[in-house]
């Protein structure tokens, strides 16, 4: 199914100078540097601008996806609960609206984010210092839709196998850690005599 059928899709903020932190109160905003490694958004965190030129579909909420348009990295998150209040969206971040009654948030940016989905950008990305995914190839990505129950079946799923990677990553560190720590104590041994004997012969 083209993305087009399964969610509206804006543009995000343009701005000409550098958007001034407000001093006091303003509208929280999200930059594509605010999107972490791991694909999420702290809201808390986020800037806060003075602006009186917004329209309403620069602002994201939660339910909504915003997709990385520049960069090695062209992924989608979908902000969650933690948006208390409306956010503006930066170009170049573009804004996904899903049609609920076709698709969950975390499952449009799950689809986005597959491997097949990815090379469809690095065929249709442009540019070399900076990559670039125009609007049309968003438009024109094809993501597989299932019903709502196997949508959510397959988030389960992924969420299981991210927290198994995870714990896998974790284990291998520990037991890096404690080779280190045996290896090291082996050498202080050694070194102090009390362990391996030198040969004086």
């Amino acid at each position: 199914m083209e993305l087009t059928a399964i969610c509206s899709i804006h543009t995000g903020f343009t701005t000409r100078a550098r958007l001034e932190p407000a001093q006091n109160g303003g509208m929280p905003m999200i930059q594509l540097g605010d999107i972490s490694a791991d694909g999420r958004v702290d809201f808390h965190r986020l800037t806060r601008i003075n602006r009186d030129d917004i329209l309403d579909r620069h602002l994201v909420r939660t339910g909504d996806v915003v997709f990385r348009s520049r960069g090695d990295r062209n992924t989608a998150v979908a902000l969650d609960e933690s948006f208390e209040e409306p956010a503006l969206a930066v170009l170049p971040l573009m804004i996904l609206r899903p049609n609920l009654d076709v698709a969950t948030p975390q499952y449009l940016a799950w689809a986005i984010n597959q491997p097949t989905s990815q090379r469809h950008f690095d065929s249709t990305a442009y540019g070399t210092k900076m990559r670039m995914v125009p609007r049309t190839a968003l438009e024109q990505l094809q993501i597989d839709v299932p019903d709502m129950a196997t949508q959510h079946q397959i988030l389960a799923i992924d969420a299981l196998a991210e927290r198994e990677r995870a714990l896998a990553i974790l284990a291998a560190e520990k037991r890096r850690t404690l080779a280190a720590l045996i290896l090291g104590n082996l050498a202080s041994l050694a070194g102090s005599g009390t362990g391996l004997e030198r040969n004086t012969n």
